[in-house]
């Protein structure tokens, strides 16, 4: 941990007026202040970190099902003070048994994975995620952490403007979208009155609090090895599906060793493939062979966003489940190898390919408690509400990561039985000379590395406090030399970066751009914490 802070909590060079919040016993931040709120009640109770994570984490199903649900995947970073050290946890799933590369060519019609209806959907690994982080870290009863849930799924709660906004988007494309039987659930769960909800309107998700307490109830077993998988896999046998009991009944989240990249000064951690973490650590080995004199400068941006594809052309290339992987993930950070692909960066915009190293919905939360332990926390259902299948009586609403897989027999993504997708969901943590500094993260898809390379450069490099350096108008990378920008940026150096070739839209659809929250760890053991505007987000705290 720094012994003085390396930023000025109260300086707001950017639009806005959030400054940074301050803390001692705890802190939960959240997109929902519902959700915050669950989390605080664990860490009152007398859980942890861990315990107010599953609170949140849980809550979030109900109060943001846009975005993530009982049928997502989920990982997430422990740091456990009294042992001194970080625990990774993936808990993304797998393809059922009975998916082979044929049959999905078959089903699909095509040679491109869908992205509705049963064909997209892995078993899903959240609820496995809570059961694992209760189990090994937490204090409370799984009942006790998850009754904020199912009370706002039982007795209701009122809807906030973005996630009006973003219910409506969805109604939209769903309404648009959705044809026959399999998806009639997901009408009748989520557009009971045939439109979304409006802002300020209650809703209830009865039997989605039905499932939550089974959940709870069995710790996860009835999801994998009972009545819920039971009737997951009649609904998919019924529509078309691939499930069998197995798939869930074999499934297990699998704790990991995170990945690790040393970043001037600081450690940047991530979780390992399938995840791709490991392209924000990509771009941040190539970014740390080059100087940044300012942030707001044409030269700072146009080398951020050549790391960037560069990070990201790699990533297609080669991540997938480890176990598929033509090489150990290890070899992509490897030092020479960020700094020759730093020397590839020249000064007009390119289109790199993938080198040759030697040898969305999603939510995202993060915790921390009075003893010191820290929580980085992140669930999706991937696109939105996911698939548009929502199992039937159940409030299940499982997530199409399927959707990534390639059909393409050549390609290391590729599809095949037991094996897990290229993920896009990643939580992030920080470390200091082996010292917790806090959990960061950014959601939104393929926004998420570049989300994350922002946040850690805006801290690290250009010395924003946490706040700031998440309400920094950002950018993100579209395909080929194409970004889109946040309206606040500035307009002489995007006709700069234009003059060196990069193609450039100014977007005012902030969501585009991710939603994070951070907490940093102050000198003394007090918390700073952050998080966005761009959504209804939240910190509860002590």
């Amino acid at each position: 941990m720094p012994e003085t802070l390396p930023f000025d909590p109260a300086f707001l060079p950017y639009p806005g007026t959030r400054y940074p919040v301050c803390a001692g016993r705890g802190m939960v931040n959240a997109s929902s202040p519902q959700a915050a709120a669950a989390g605080l009640e664990a860490l009152r109770k007398g859980g942890n970190a861990a315990d107010a994570a599953v609170a949140a984490a849980t809550a979030l199903t109900v109060v943001e099902p846009t975005a993530n649900g009982i049928g997502g995947d989920a990982f997430a970073l422990v740091w456990i003070e009294k042992d001194k050290k970080l625990y990774g946890l993936n808990a993304s799933g797998w393809a059922p048994e009975k998916l082979s590369l044929e049959a999905a060519k078959k089903a699909a019609g095509g040679d491109r994975m869908p992205s509705l209806g049963w064909l997209p959907v892995m078993v899903p690994g959240a609820p496995a995620a809570w059961a694992a982080l209760t189990g090994r870290f937490g204090k409370l009863p799984m009942a006790t952490s998850m009754a904020p849930a199912v009370s706002y799924a039982r007795e209701g709660y009122p809807v906030s403007p973005c996630l009006a906004r973003m219910w409506q988007r969805a109604a939209r494309k769903y309404q648009n979208a959705l044809k026959g039987g399999e998806f009639a659930e997901w009408f009748r769960t989520f557009l009971p009155e045939g439109k979304a909800p409006a802002c300020g309107q209650r809703v209830k998700l009865r039997n989605h609090a039905e499932t939550l307490e089974e959940i709870a109830a069995t710790r996860s077993e009835s999801f994998y090895r009972g009545e819920l998988a039971e009737k997951i896999v009649a609904d998919s046998q019924a529509f078309g599906g691939f499930f069998g009991l197995n798939d869930l009944a074999d499934y297990h989240p699998d704790w990991v060793e995170p990945a690790a990249l040393d970043y001037r000064g600081y450690t940047v951690c991530e979780i390992p493939p399938n995840g791709q973490g490991i392209v924000a650590l990509m771009a941040l080995n190539i970014l740390k062979n080059l100087e940044f004199m300012e942030k707001e400068s044409a030269i700072t941006f146009h080398r951020q966003w050549e790391a960037m594809k560069i990070a990201f052309a790699d990533g297609k290339r080669f991540i997938t489940d480890q176990k598929a992987m033509a090489m150990p993930w290890q070899q992509l950070l490897d030092p020479a190898y960020g700094a020759a692909r730093a020397n590839e960066i020249g000064s007009l915009a390119a289109i790199p390919g993938p080198g040759r190293p030697n040898g969305s919905g999603t939510v995202y939360l993060c915790t921390a408690d009075g003893e010191g332990n820290m929580v980085s926390y992140i669930q999706s259902n991937y696109m939105g509400f996911g698939s548009g299948i929502v199992v039937r009586n159940t409030g299940i609403a499982l997530q199409n990561r399927g959707h990534d897989f390639s059909l393409n027999p050549a390609e290391a993504n590729r599809l095949a039985p037991r094996k897990k997708s290229y993920h896009t969901i990643i939580p992030g943590f920080l470390m200091k000379d082996g010292q917790a500094v806090g959990p960061f993260g950014v959601m939104g898809g393929y926004m998420q590395p570049q989300g994350h390379v922002q946040v850690v450069m805006n801290l690290v490099d250009f010395g924003l406090n946490p706040q700031q350096a998440l309400d920094a108008p950002r950018w993100q990378w579209m395909k080929g030399k194409a970004f889109a920008v946040e309206t606040g940026f500035s307009p002489a150096i995007i006709g700069q970066l234009q003059a060196r070739g990069h193609d450039i839209t100014i977007s005012p659809d902030s969501p585009l751009f991710g939603r994070g929250q951070m907490i940093w760890k102050m000198p003394g053991g007090s918390l700073l914490g952050a998080t966005e505007g761009r959504t209804d987000s939240s910190i509860a705290c002590y």
